[in-house]
This record gives structure tokens, sequence and C-alpha cells, in this order.
């Protein structure tokens, strides 16, 4: 499924209806002339401000003669994090719009690599930039390495495939987000000895993968008491996640920890509030409304939050530059890696 979010491009005349002035005193405004009174300027610069409106940006891609179409290969399903970084791509239209940027959002089964390969091989030719939340597989390294060659610029987002050669990873640190996690896991749990499980969407997605490595390195050599349980596998599936964690539960009595590396996250809480064994630590990752009730309700302990914003964000603008041939601002494209607990809340 697709949907491509075409803006409208904003001119001078549309401020000035909007600000209820002239096409002349809106101009005089943009280059500080006077002769407008004061009271004036201020409700032209808030129009101006209200459409994100950069008439200097607009006005250098129009002369550069050519709009871009970018493409966001997603998860399909109900990944509330993949979906808040889908609305904040949509809210960027009038960034876009100066830039003379189209967006289109394809969604695909990202945990079956021949599914995903296909899908990235069907844009070829038809995008100046893709973004991709990969599986790292050789025939999605195989059909991302075919789009660098057709000269399409290509960034993964969240999930890495670096032996592509895929031009840039926007995303947090992944093995340092596993290690936060078993530190906060490890550290809450306390004295006590038991087990811990891990539930992932799948271990073919490298961000998953990551995480579990350093959760498990941290566990390994921080916390011998506690002992790692196999990895489930969940798709980010709430069903799915559920009935492999209620079965988990249902042979081991003694899980004191519980770590979700991905999504899932209403079927994870589900499990462990119908087992009713008692409490067990539960750390999992992003800031959504379930996340935020679960913290709230004392379920969840703690998230490892990245922001959503930024990372649409940024993928748009690092997409921007390699098309244009500028240089990544790489501090500023940084995602950050936040602990969100019920006391902090965003």
């Amino acid at each position: 499924m697709a949907e491509t979010l075409t803006p409208t491009a904003l001119t001078l005349k549309d401020i000035a209806r909007e600000a209820g002035v002239s096409l002349a005193t809106v101009d005089r405004v943009l280059h500080n002339r006077p002769g407008v009174r004061p009271d004036t300027v201020r409700r032209v610069k808030a129009a101006i401000e209200r459409n994100s409106f950069q008439p200097h940006v607009a006005a250098a891609e129009l002369a550069r003669g050519r709009a871009r179409r970018f493409a966001f290969v997603m998860p399909s399903g109900s990944n509330p994090f993949m979906q808040q970084i889908e609305a904040y791509l949509g809210e960027m239209s009038a960034w876009l719009s100066a830039r003379r940027l189209s967006v289109e959002t394809v969604t695909t089964d990202v945990f079956d690599p021949s599914v995903l390969a296909g899908t990235l091989e069907a844009l070829s030719g038809d995008c100046d930039g893709v973004a991709v939340v990969a599986l790292d597989h050789p025939s999605v390294r195989a059909a991302i390495n075919d789009l660098v060659d057709a000269g399409t610029k290509v960034v993964t987002l969240v999930s890495d495939v670096p032996s592509a050669r895929r031009h840039h990873y926007v995303g947090i640190d992944n093995i340092a987000a596993g290690r936060t996690a078993g530190a906060l896991v490890g550290r809450l749990v306390g004295q006590k000895s038991g087990k811990v499980a891990i539930v992932a969407g799948s271990q073919g997605l490298r961000d998953h993968a990551e995480r579990i490595f350093g959760f498990n390195q941290v566990m390994a050599s921080e916390f011998p008491g506690l002992s790692v349980l196999p990895v489930l596998e969940g798709r980010d599936e709430d069903d799915r996640s559920e009935q492999v964690l209620a079965r988990l539960l249902g042979r081991h009595a003694d899980v004191v920890g519980l770590y979700n590396v991905g999504a899932g996250t209403q079927g994870v809480a589900k499990a462990l509030s119908d087992a009713g064994e008692g409490k067990v630590v539960f750390v999992g990752h992003d800031v959504t409304v379930l996340t935020r009730r679960l913290l709230l309700q004392g379920v969840m302990d703690a998230a490892i939050s990245q922001n959503p914003g930024h990372e649409a964000r940024a993928a748009v603008r690092v997409l921007l530059a390699l098309a244009r041939g500028e240089p990544i601002l790489r501090e500023q494209e940084k995602i950050r890696i936040d602990i969100v607990m019920r006391d902090n809340l965003p």
C-alpha cells in the first residue's frame, strides 16, 4: 500500500491572503523595509511561521530546476513507533513543499526478505532516494546495492544493513540500547535470582539482533545470578507475542525480568497480566500511547526511547543532502538514546 504526500506549494500571495494584507506589504516585511505598522509586521510574521513558509529556500529550489521524490519503505502492521514516524513525515508537508520534495510511504512485510527485496526492486528508477527499515539478509542487501548502482540514494532507518552499500544509517546505537536495557533489568530486579525472558520481533532485523547482543553482554558480565532464556520471536505482532510469552511463562514460574526488544507490547503486557505470577521487571522500547499507559500503571518499568520525529526529519534531510551532493551534518542527525520511566514521562 502506498500513500503519497504531495503538499501544495505556498506562495507570497497565500501568505498575504492569510495575514489580510497586500502582496507589497508582505514583500516589505520580508525585506525589513520601513513603512509597515508593528502589528501588521507581527501578523505577517505569524502567518509565515504558522505555515513554515521559507521563501528563500523555495526560490533556491526552484532555481535548481527539478522536484525530487523520496520513498520510505516501512513495516506493514500496527507498530506504534513506525506509525509515529509516518505521522511526522505527514507533518513535514510545508517543509517538503518549500524544497520541491514529495515523500511516498510504502508499507511491506519487512520480516520476509523476499517480499522486502521485491518492494525495493520495484522502486528502482522511480525515486531519487529511498529510506528503508531493513532486514539484514542477502537478498535485501542485493536489492539495496542494485538501487545504489542505479543512482538512487539509500539510507537505512531504525534497522541497519551495514554490509550493503547504503549511503547512511539513521537510528540509535542498538548495541548500546540493549546494554542499557540489560543494566536496567538487572538493577531493578535487585538481589533476586531467577530467569529473564526476551521477546523480539525477529533476530533477522539487525536492530533487534544488536539489542539482544548488548543485553546479553551486560547480563553475563554483571548479573550472573540471572539466567537469560532463549529469545522468543513475535514478529512485532501483539497476538503472536502474547502467545509465545504465555507459553514460556507457563513453563517457567521463576521469571523475574523481561526485555521486549521491539513492538508487540500490548500482547507482552497481556501475557504478563494473565500469568499473575507477582512482579516481573519489564523493560521495553519507545514512548507510545500504550507504553505511556503501562509505565503509569507500573506494569512497565522503563522504556528505551528514540525520538521518531527526529528520525523522520533526519532521514529526509540526509536523503536531500545526498541528492544535492552536500555534506551530512552528522552531529545534527545523531539519534539519542533516552531512558523514560513513570517519573520523567515527556
